[in-house]
This record gives C-alpha cells, structure tokens and sequence, in this order.
C-alpha cells in the first residue's frame, strides 16, 4: 500500500516517523522550505524522509500541473497531510485510491482554521486535541477517522501544550494506521451545528490591551511565548516583549489599567490589568536581552509608570 505524504513542523516530523516506523510504503514526502524569517525550532521533515531515502520536494505550489503528475505517478492508495501549509485541490485529493486525510489540531469541529493550538490557550481552554478526518475541499470540514483529547492545565505555555500534542499526533498515528490501512475505521460526519473558525495569527496580534482581565493577558502571554512572536506593550516609545508572567488578583480599587506596582516579592513589576494584576515574570526591551527574577530591576520600570498605547484590539 502505498502513500504520499506532505509534512511539515515537529508534528509532521513525528506523524511521518510514526508511519514509517509501523512499515507503511511512504513513496514521496512533500514539504516546505524553511522560512528564513521564522524561528526554526523543529526537526527538519526533509532530512526525515532523506534518510529513509523517501523522494522529497519542496514545491510552491502543490495543486500545479507538474506536482499532480510527480504525485499521480505514485499511484498513492493514501494520501496524508500533517502540519502542511498549503491547501490541496480537489484534483490532488482524488489522486488517492482509498482517500486523503489530514491531522488538525484541534477536536473537530471546534476550532478550525489557523493556529488552533494557539488559540486553544489564548482563550483559555482546559482541553484541546488532535484529528484525523478525510480531506475534502473546505478545509478541516471532512468526515472524522480518529481523534485523541489533550488536557490543558493553567500553567501550560505554547511548548508544553505542543510538546503534549506532539506526543499525542504520534501515538494517535501509530495507533490508527493499522486500522486504516485494513478498512477497520468508521468515519464520523462532523455536527456543522458545533463549528468554529479562527484565523492566522500575526505577531501583531501580540500588543496587549491592559484594560483586559489579567487572566485574559497571561493567556495571551502563554499563547504567543517562544518560541512564537510573544505579547508586548510600549513604554516612553521603547517596546517591551513580556515572554513569562503569573495573573494575581485586585486588592480593593487600584490605579488605572497599565499602572507599574511595587515588585512582588522579587518577581518582576506587578502591572495593574482591567481585573487584577500581571506579574511580568520574563521580559525585555527590543533589540536587548531577556531578563528574568530579581533581573528584571534592569527594566527600570519603577511604580507609577503608565505601560501600553490602549486601543481597541481583538486577541
């Protein structure tokens, strides 16, 4: 039986080792070239599929002529998508004999789309998960092949949740192919009724809005941290990246939303929020170095400063 796969990022590394290590005929691996304007933090899918001496291509676009015949030429009886980029044609899905299925991270169909594992912490989930479902043109809304829950808990930062879910995206293939493969799964409609969409994430979307509830700026926080853009806010024209921080609760009537409090015990600068306070744990001004504990005396924020450019923004 054989299959073509397009992998990218450390759960497209991990699902393509999944399916070789189980013995499936992986007859082409397709990928991207790596950005150079992106962090590169995970492990690389081509020198994956290099080293199991699996063609590999980087194509700009997959749906071209040229990419549907390399692919046709395969005779693929499945074709799998994990952590691709790009969205297939109708033409490239109906290349695979006995269909084409993609990993999402998210339960389907709650958070479709971009980022879900980004946005799952940014709006403060307790649970997400991963799932296998059958690719059809509208992206993320094909019938359910496999799905496995993965529990959030507060102290979770966007690495911890993909490290889970890496975890999590292997076993689920190593677990599923072999139903797959022998015709033993049973596909499940996705209920439209429960449907939700978000979109692509940018760096941008990192400014906090100090008015929010502190609960609501930590997730943030913990949503965009390294290795992603992070959240910021602005100083005296200087920009101030807050990588690591702790939510703590309002002590009566405070100063305006934005306001520097006395340090918490050695933390960093308590900053007053819309409800509650942040706790800046791990911070640094553009263009210098990160602190952290009692380093954080090097942001010279002293009580009574007045953080952030307030606007109105979504996150």
């Amino acid at each position: 039986m054989r299959l073509v796969v397009l992998a990218y990022q450390e759960i497209g590394y991990v699902c393509l080792e999944a399916l070789l290590r189980a013995g499936a005929e992986v007859a082409l691996v397709l990928t991207h070239e790596d950005d150079s304007g992106e962090e590169i933090w995970f492990r690389s899918v081509a020198e994956l599929a290099r080293a199991w001496n699996i063609p590999v291509y980087a194509p700009d676009d997959p749906n071209s002529s040229d990419v549907l015949t390399l692919v046709s030429e395969q005779a693929p009886d499945f074709i799998f998508s994990f952590y691709y980029r790009r969205l297939l044609s109708q033409k490239f899905l109906a290349l695979a004999r006995r269909g084409a299925y993609n990993l999402h991270g998210s339960l389907l169909p709650r958070y479709r789309g971009r980022a879900p594992i980004n946005w799952a912490l940014v709006n403060g989930e307790t649970e997400t998960g991963l799932t296998l479902h059958r690719m059809i043109t509208r992206p993320d809304a094909g019938d359910i092949a496999a799905q496995v829950r993965v529990p959030i808990s507060e102290p979770d930062t966007i690495r911890d949740l993909y490290a889970d879910m890496t975890a999590a995206a292997a076993r689920l293939i190593a677990e599923t192919w072999p139903e797959l493969a022998a015709g033993r799964i049973t596909e499940v409609p996705q209920d439209e009724s429960q449907a939700t969409y978000f979109g692509q994430r940018r760096p941008e979307d990192g400014l906090i809005d100090w008015r929010s509830p502190a609960k609501k700026i930590y997730d943030l926080c913990r949503a965009v941290t390294h290795p992603y853009p992070g959240t910021f806010t602005f100083y005296n024209g200087r920009k101030l990246y807050i990588w690591s921080a702790a939510h703590r609760p309002a002590t009566g009537d405070g100063p305006p939303p934005g306001t520097v409090l006395s340090p918490e015990d050695q933390e960093g600068p308590l900053v007053a929020c819309g409800q509650g306070c942040l706790s800046i744990q791990a911070a640094q001004w553009a263009g210098q170095a990160e602190l952290a504990g009692p380093g954080l005396a090097g942001l010279n924020l002293s009580p009574g400063a007045k953080l952030g450019e307030i606007q109105e923004i979504k996150i």
